[in-house]
């Protein structure tokens, strides 16, 4: 059975209203959940730890929970990963980070025997074996880079880093390391939160239970979370702003505006349908939201065209009755290419994992909003537009415009 018959028109603009009016509702509650009760940012914008681990025997999530904030972390995420290889997979989420405050690292500088120009030097308390040249602290805060003046004594090194309150170091053979013998380049290995993580679940749970080594150990600090989620916005401003530039310089400016308010429409769609199914909002979430409005702009940019060429063929017409002809005649087109691409993100989303599921996700919401916003939200408000600028000082509607871009 034919849904769509070729060459017959469908009189779209007949229920715009309806369909202007759920795009509208759709915004505003999803505007609203942006600040009630707000998006679950992932580790990459709120900062945090993320462990990801498959234990060795049965265990549920409360149960990990439990051991978890026993170790000392507040509030943890636990997460189970679908995994057929490993039923016991778990992402563990803390909000701690690994960093040394700056006291913790006037404290390293001091038991390193590190001296500043001008300085004087306790020499009975640091030899020339001991006594630190240059002391640098890596970002993440787990390591520290150090050079001495002679070939420094590793034993003697551990136990000045180990003197220091709150500071503890990676258990290894080769913790502190000798990089470099001619410059006498040292480095020092500090215990990150995803170790105390695992040592702590180890002695609770037992290395039975628990591995040696997580699967993967990633965090992000505060500020660093701060300027992601800061940046993320403003890549979607920027495309949001070129993509209007660009039609208005293709097109005509009262084509504009529809598009940009159609990808607004989208973004925020996809958004608001991530806070009420609480998903987390991460960097591939932007990324499927841009790439949502770069999918969305693409079919109105079709529409836009064949209305275009029909403004020229059928000067008689209405704009609403240019716009029911155009969706028309490019429906089936629409129809085939969201039809396909959907039919792929859903076999992502029921097949894949971790970040691919919520980008598939995030992609079907969007094909959605954005096929129906191209013909229910950007070509009414051009055709609204198009009907303002009429009314006011005489201006000629886009119907009848002799100066149409080709």
């Amino acid at each position: 059975m034919e849904f769509f018959k070729p060459g017959r028109v469908y009189d779209f603009m007949r229920v715009r209203k309806w369909w202007i009016a759920l795009s509208i509702f759709l915004v505003v509650a999803s505007t609203i959940s942006l600040f009630y009760p707000g998006p679950n940012y992932g580790t990459d914008f709120r900062g945090g730890t993320e462990v990801e681990m498959a234990f060795l025997k049965p265990i549920d999530a409360g149960q990990l929970r439990k051991a978890v904030m026993k170790a000392g972390f507040a509030a943890p995420d636990i997460v189970q990963v679908v995994d057929k290889t490993n039923p016991y997979h778990f992402l563990i989420r803390v909000q701690e980070v690994t960093a040394i405050s700056e006291g913790e690292k006037d404290s390293l500088r001091h038991a390193l025997c590190y001296f500043k120009e001008g300085e004087p030097v306790d020499a009975a308390r640091c030899p020339p074996n001991v006594r630190a040249t240059e002391v640098k602290f890596s970002a993440g805060g787990d390591k520290i880079d150090t050079r001495y003046e002679a070939d420094p004594d590793l034993q003697k090194v551990a136990a000045q880093v180990q003197s220091v309150q709150g500071v503890t170091m990676r258990t290894s053979a080769t913790n502190p390391e000798l990089l470099n013998a001619r410059d006498h380049h040292v480095e020092i290995q500090l215990q990150s939160k995803g170790d105390q993580l695992i040592e702590s679940l180890q002695k609770q749970l037992g290395p039975q239970m628990v591995p040696d080594k997580a699967l993967r150990v990633e965090w992000v600090g505060p500020k660093a979370g701060k300027q992601l989620r800061d940046s993320a916005r403003n890549a979607v401003a920027i495309a949001i702003v070129f993509i209007m530039l660009y039609l208005a310089f293709r097109f005509d400016l009262r084509f504009a505006p529809g598009v940009v308010v159609a990808c607004i429409h989208d973004a925020m769609v996809v958004l608001g349908g991530f806070v009420l199914l609480h998903k987390e909002v991460t960097l591939s979430t932007i990324a499927a939201v841009l790439t949502v409005v770069g999918y969305s702009m693409n079919d109105t940019v079709v529409v836009y065209d064949r209305i275009r060429e029909n403004l020229s063929k059928h000067r008689g017409r209405s704009f609403a009755q240019i716009i029911n002809l155009s969706v028309s005649e490019t429906l089936s087109r629409t129809i085939l290419t969201s039809g396909a691409t959907m039919l792929s993100m859903v076999a992502f989303f029921i097949w894949g994992t971790g970040i691919i599921k919520d980008f598939a996700l995030a992609m079907v919401i969007g094909i959605v909003a954005g096929t129906y916003s191209s013909i229910y939200v950007a070509a009414p408000l051009t055709e609204w537009i198009d009907h303002q600028l009429a009314k006011r000082g005489g201006a000629k509607r886009i119907a009848h415009h002799d100066a149409v871009k080709t």
